[in-house]
């Protein structure tokens, strides 16, 4: 009997890694893809990212929740509309299970629907840690909802135990950004710079910030602290990608507006470079700047330098490419100054990605097919004994 197995996805950043699992879902004759898109993939602001997934495959649902703003109460609307739509669609598709990734909040009201559908729920990335944001919450409020557990590192994998999951239904598959730079045909540096249209320069920087969303009214100051830093360093050109739907996200993108607005010969704005992209960019940067995960997940593998920017990723695993940095000027300066060191540089070479190989989309069908779902709902918690 064909599994009807539907993926969620809310972001770009998110069906890029999704990218090759849909593909290996796609092409399995025992299971059926179902693709239901959401959040910043249907909005404008955020640039219509659904077109992209509809280039490659069908989508059965669009299920529009962002609202026009991005305060807290906003955030929470769009919560409680995604519920409501989630619901009426899993009743209508009647997957067999539900897939998700990560930890926003588009995805946790996909979960909260069908926990209360009685669907089993695949998790991909869970265990991991955000210290500063909101998803760290989100992120271990849908691994106990969730049935099949799929991890990117042995250490998440423990951590999803922790939380009383049990070993057995909990998976170490590896990082599946890793996949995407292996399996993708990335630009050449011509072709990439005229899809941009934007010449590269001596220096280049990718630069991708986001909200610190459990840290009130520092998101603005912080990041106007960074353009100030860029703003001083010589034979550079900034390529910025917006910020996501969080709370306080427009406010980084009208600060970045404004930057390539005055400063239009060495910097621009994209709303989204899509994956192909936005991996050539990465591969043509000397680093990613910013608090985005991709310089954790991605940058390691493509032997360039990250610069993470406050605590917005405290708690995850980092490979030595990472320069972790206090948001103020004196260590933003010293994290640039050690970026471009002879020695840091030469390091950057022979960097390992703690996230694994390009194997973990075929680990995940492979699960996804065979594991057993009578009584996959009925969850027992698997207790870990302590010496106190």
């Amino acid at each position: 009997m064909i599994r009807k197995v539907c993926v969620v996805t809310g972001t770009r950043a998110d069906f890029g890694l999704l990218y090759w699992l849909m593909k290996e879902i796609q092409k399995d004759e025992n299971l059926e893809l179902l693709i239901i898109v959401t959040g910043m993939h249907l909005s404008n602001e955020f640039g219509l990212t659904y077109k992209e997934i509809e280039k490659e495959f069908i989508i059965q649902k669009k299920i529009e929740i962002i609202m026009s703003s991005d305060t807290s109460i906003g955030v929470s609307k769009s919560l409680g509309l995604g519920i409501i739509s989630f619901s009426e669609s899993f009743e209508e598709l009647k997957p067999d299970i539900i897939v998700v990734l990560g930890d926003r909040y588009e995805i946790l009201s996909a979960v909260s629907a069908g926990m209360i559908a009685k669907i089993p729920i695949a998790h991909i990335h869970g265990g991991e840690a955000t210290y500063s944001l909101i998803d760290e919450s989100i992120r271990h409020s849908i691994s106990k909802m969730s049935h099949i557990h799929f991890t990117a590192t042995d250490q998440y994998r423990k951590r999803v135990i922790q939380l009383g999951e049990m070993p057995q239904k909990v998976f170490n598959v590896g990082g599946l950004g890793i996949e995407n730079i292996n399996k993708l045909k990335l630009l050449k540096k011509n072709v990439f710079e005229k899809s941009i249209n934007f010449k590269l320069n001596v220096k280049n920087l990718l630069v991708a910030y986001h909200p610190i969303t459990l840290e009130h009214n520092k998101t603005e100051k912080e990041f106007m602290t960074l353009l100030e830093i860029i703003n001083e360093l010589e034979d550079t050109n900034i390529i910025f990608t917006k910020s996501n739907s969080d709370v306080e996200g427009r406010k980084i993108n009208k600060l970045i507006d404004q930057y390539v607005y005055e400063n239009p010969k060495n910097s621009i704005s994209i709303t989204s470079l899509g994956q192909i992209r936005y991996l050539s960019a990465l591969k043509y940067v000397d680093a990613i700047v910013g608090n985005s995960s991709s310089g954790l997940l991605e940058a390691p593998s493509l032997k360039i330098g990250t610069i993470n920017i406050g605590g917005r990723q405290d708690g995850r695993i980092k490979a030595s490419s990472v320069i972790d940095c206090l948001p103020n000027k004196q260590n933003l300066i010293k994290a640039f100054k050690k970026l471009y060191s002879s020695e840091f540089q030469s390091a950057l070479k022979s960097v390992d990605n703690p996230y694994g190989n390009e194997n973990a989309s075929y680990k995940i069908v492979k699960i996804l097919k065979t594991i057993k779902l009578e009584n996959i709902l009925k969850k027992s918690f698997y207790d870990i004994e302590y010496e106190l």
